[in-house]
């Protein structure tokens, strides 16, 4: 029993090894790793070759799946190039099994105290990330080290030499119980380590060991499957196709694995190089026998996920971009929730238009339609609020722990606005349009002139929510006391009009005053998107409040 634990605790190791390099990684470097994806479209084979560079860095290939079937869904690449990305991301993994199988276990505690010292002296900077990988490869070359001195007991035991003899009589079993394992571990490269380690000790024959090393290549594919179960169809596309891929793949070697024994074995040394070689040689032929048929892949999995026919309105309300498969990669995830955002906004921009052509035509039906639009802005809140908790901010770098904040902030101020609208349409229903009254041409003016102010200030608020730019934020926060002005000097010419006795103005007068307030409130929404921009770059005062004079 102290053997099998102490097996289960390398292999736990290892697992949780391969996940902090590959954590540690994304946070490094990320963003740049989603650049260098995105713009390496060119072809097919520039496609893969990024992929395989990327896996090579991220050590997993289902991250590299979950980064390209999000750029599908959002429209930024189509579904054959990411198809071929994928087929350079397996070869990049296995290219990686290979470089772990040499004996590098004496790197591990120079890994394991450098890692260590930079991670706690420096945790929230990129030489503390880059601590955070050198601690998970410290920690995977000493899980394998462990793996291999815990089974060599483990295989004096006949209870264990009898399950590994009924596992070698059914290829069938070897490739279910590898897929298995690989979902279990979400790490096709560390079973397939873990494979090698325990084919190089004795603990299994090298033709079972080739049968789960096909069973953990489906594994890995059917990690991205499940991940991505309930995203978008676009998304699906990517991880569906590339299981295709897979499956494929295994169902023309599989048959032949004798063949590797035969040929091959001889001229490697040791059955862990046997097991790691024929993973990288089994993902580089199915890479280049499929390479040329993304095209066609592609077609088959669109038949199969075709993309939903209804573009109704309401279907195109619903959250876009908020894709579960990118929580997996939490700066990719807030770039995700900031379209979403954006998205709100759009329809916060309709509710706006659709306040002014109220006000401008009387329109009762119009009015109930466009209020109706603050039940998707809050719908789009809750998703995106629930979606942001989800993100792991302890994955985050301060940039994007304050983006984080940003998006938080921005979507609740849209939400506001949205209540704020609906409100001031109810109000218009109940004591203009039912009452039959109207405003006056001056005031009508009036309130024509600061929709048009607010609507400019809505979309200068979007383009600095979307790109940061200190001069735009400091021109909207010009811009809203430029608005505080102007509705001064409107909340008086109303005044002057009751004194001139106005009729139109003293009938809507308690609607114009409130009107053009709640238009004030909704410009101080907007405008706050500018604060935590001009506040990092150091161009606001502490307070806007005088220093007492002393006396």
């Amino acid at each position: 029993m102290k053997h099998l634990l102490n097996l289960l605790a390398a292999v736990a190791l290892l697992v949780w090894g391969t996940h902090m390099v590959r954590t540690g990684v994304l946070r490094v470097f990320g963003a740049n790793l989603r650049n260098l994806l995105a713009h390496s479209m060119r072809n097919r084979f520039t496609a893969a070759l990024s992929g395989l560079g990327v896996t090579a860095l991220v050590q997993s290939s289902t991250a590299t799946s979950l980064m390209t079937s999000a750029f599908v869904g959002q429209g930024l690449i189509p579904l054959p190039a990411a198809l071929a990305v994928m087929r350079g991301a397996d070869v990049g993994t296995a290219a990686m099994a290979v470089l772990f199988s040499f004996d590098l276990s004496w790197l591990s505690p120079l890994f394991i105290f450098v890692g260590v010292v930079l991670f706690i002296t420096r945790q929230d900077t990129t030489p503390g990330r880059i601590g955070r990988v050198l601690i998970g490869l410290g920690v995977m070359l000493l899980a394998l080290r462990l793996v291999v001195e815990a089974t060599e007991p483990l295989l004096e035991s006949a209870t264990v030499r009898t399950l590994l003899a009924s596992v070698s009589s059914d290829i069938f079993l070897e490739l279910m119980l590898g897929a298995v394992l690989a979902v279990l571990a979400y790490s096709s490269l560390a079973i397939v380590l873990l494979i090698a380690a325990m084919a190089s000790s004795g603990a299994i024959p090298l033709e079972v060991a080739l049968g789960l090393t096909l069973g953990a290549n489906l594994g890995s594919g059917m990690v991205a499957v499940l991940t991505t179960a309930k995203a978008a169809i676009e998304v699906r596309q990517v991880t569906v196709g590339n299981m295709l891929f897979k499956i494929m793949g295994v169902a023309i070697v599989a048959p032949f694995m004798g063949l590797w024994v035969t040929y091959a074995q001889p001229h490697i040394p040791g059955a862990g190089q046997n097991v790691v070689l024929f993973h990288l040689a089994f993902n580089i032929f199915n890479s280049l026998c499929f390479i040329g048929l993304t095209q066609t892949v592609a077609r088959w999995v669109s038949n199969l996920l075709p993309k939903p026919a209804d573009h109704s309105a309401g279907s195109l309300l619903r959250p876009r971009h908020l894709d579960p498969s990118a929580l997996s990669t939490p700066s990719l995830a807030i770039s995700c929730a900031a379209r979403e955002a954006l998205h709100q906004a759009d329809v916060v921009e309709s509710m706006l238009i659709g306040l002014q052509k109220v006000v401008e035509s009387d329109d009762a039906k119009l009015s109930h339609e466009v209020r109706k639009l603050e039940d998707t802005v809050d719908d789009l809140y809750s998703a995106i609020k629930y979606y942001m908790t989800k993100i792991s901010r302890a994955e985050l770098d301060e940039r994007e722990g304050q983006r984080w904040t940003e998006i938080i902030s921005f979507t609740i101020n849209m939400e506001q606005i949205g209540d704020i609208i609906e409100r001031v349409l109810q109000e218009i229903e109940d004591k203009k349009i039912k009452k039959g009254r109207h405003f006056s041409e001056a005031g009508k003016q009036e309130i024509s002139q600061l929709h048009e102010h607010l609507l400019s200030n809505l979309r200068l608020a979007m383009s600095v929510f979307l790109n940061g730019n200190p001069r735009e934020a400091q021109k909207l926060l010009e811009e809203k006391a430029r608005f505080r002005d102007l509705e001064l000097a409107y909340s008086a010419t109303h005044l002057n009009r009751l004194a001139d006795n106005t009729v139109p103005s003293i009938e809507t007068s308690s609607l114009h005053i409130d009107l053009i307030s709640d238009l004030k409130r909704i410009n101080s929404l907007l405008c706050s998107v500018a604060y935590p921009i001009l506040e990092s770059t150091g161009a606001l005062a502490p307070s806007r409040l005088r220093e007492p004079v002393v006396k």
